[in-house]
C-alpha cells in the first residue's frame, strides 16, 4: 500500500521513496486528484508550471557540459539568460523564428526594436555582414569586446532582424561563456540586454527568471555589470556613436564631431531604436 507521507512534488510521475515506501510525484497537475488517489496529501507550496533551470559555470573556463546544457536549450527553440561582457544578456538560436517571437515576448520589446546577434569571432561576422577593409580594421582592433557595431546586413540575415535601413547590429563579446555557447552551437545567437526600459540592469542571475517569464535556462556566470555595450554605426562615415556604453567612444568622436552636426535626426531615430 502507499505510504500515508506522500509528498507532491512534481508533473505526475510517481517514485518510491528511499524508505518505508514513500512516494513523490515530481509535478501534479491536480491536487484534488492526487488526495482522491492516493489518500491524505501533505501539499507542499504551490510550484511554477515551468521552472528556469539556473546553471552556475565558471565565468573563465566554462565547463563543456554546462555549455552543453545551453546549447541544447538554444537548440530546442528555448530564450536562455548568459553572461556577457557588459550586462547580461537573453536569446535564442538565430535560425528558430519562434523562438525570436518569444523573445520580443518575454523581453516586451517593440517590434520596431532591432535585436542584435552574437559572433564567436570576427571570421563568422562575414556571412552576415558586409565588411569592406576598413570596416574589418575597425571590428578587429574593438572585438571582443564591449561594442555592438551596426552593419548593412546579407541576404544570409533573417528579415527579422534586420532594420528598414536592410541593418543588423553584431556583437563579438569579451566573455567566454557565451561566446563557447555561440561556438558549440554553431550559428549565432540572437541577443538583447536583460534589461527592462526604464530600469537597471540585473547583476544577479538569479533575478533574471523572476523579471522574464518563460526562461528555459540562465547561465551564471557571476555578478553581471551595469552599462550595456557601446553601439557604433559603420554604415555611415565617419562612424557615428548611437549609444555611448561600456565600451570607450573617444575614438569614434574625435573622429567625427563635426560631421554629427547635419545628422541629429538620425541620430534621434538610432537611438531610439538602439535604446
Amino acid at each position: 500500500m502507499w505510504s500515508r507521507s506522500a509528498v507532491v512534488r512534481g508533473n505526475g510521475r510517481v517514485t518510491s521513496g528511499a524508505t518505508g515506501g514513500a512516494i513523490h510525484v515530481v509535478r501534479s497537475r491536480s491536487w484534488s486528484r492526487a488526495s482522491a488517489r492516493f489518500g491524505t496529501v501533505r501539499a507542499l507550496p504551490p510550484l511554477r508550471t515551468r521552472e528556469t533551470m539556473l546553471v552556475q559555470v565558471n565565468p573563465l573556463h566554462p565547463e563543456p557540459r554546462k555549455i552543453q546544457r545551453a546549447v541544447d536549450a538554444l537548440a530546442a527553440g528555448e530564450v536562455i539568460g548568459y553572461p556577457t561582457d557588459t550586462v547580461y544578456g537573453l536569446g535564442c538560436d538565430i535560425s528558430n523564428k519562434k523562438a525570436a517571437d518569444r523573445l520580443y515576448q518575454i523581453k516586451g520589446m517593440d517590434r520596431a526594436q532591432p535585436l542584435a546577434f552574437i559572433c564567436p569571432d570576427l571570421s563568422e561576422i562575414a556571412k552576415y555582414a558586409i565588411v569592406d577593409n576598413q570596416t574589418y580594421r575597425i571590428l578587429k582592433r574593438f572585438l571582443p569586446g564591449p561594442y555592438c557595431f551596426i552593419l548593412e546586413a546579407t541576404r544570409e540575415v533573417p528579415r527579422l532582424l534586420q532594420t528598414k535601413r536592410k541593418t543588423i547590429g553584431i556583437r563579438v563579446p569579451n566573455h567566454e561563456v557565451i561566446r563557447n555557447v555561440v561556438r558549440s552551437l554553431g550559428r549565432p545567437v540572437i541577443s538583447t540586454t536583460a534589461q527592462r526600459a526604464g530600469a537597471d540592469p540585473h547583476v544577479d542571475a538569479r533575478e533574471l527568471d523572476d523579471d522574464f517569464s518563460g526562461l528555459g535556462l540562465v547561465l551564471d556566470g557571476g555578478a553581471g555589470g551595469l552599462v550595456p555595450a557601446t553601439v557604433v554605426d559603420l554604415t555611415v562615415q565617419p562612424p557615428m556613436v548611437v549609444r555611448e556604453g561600456a565600451g570607450s567612444v573617444e575614438e569614434f568622436v574625435d573622429e567625427a564631431p563635426r560631421s554629427l552636426r547635419g545628422m541629429q535626426t538620425d541620430m534621434r531615430r538610432l537611438k531610439e531604436e538602439w535604446s
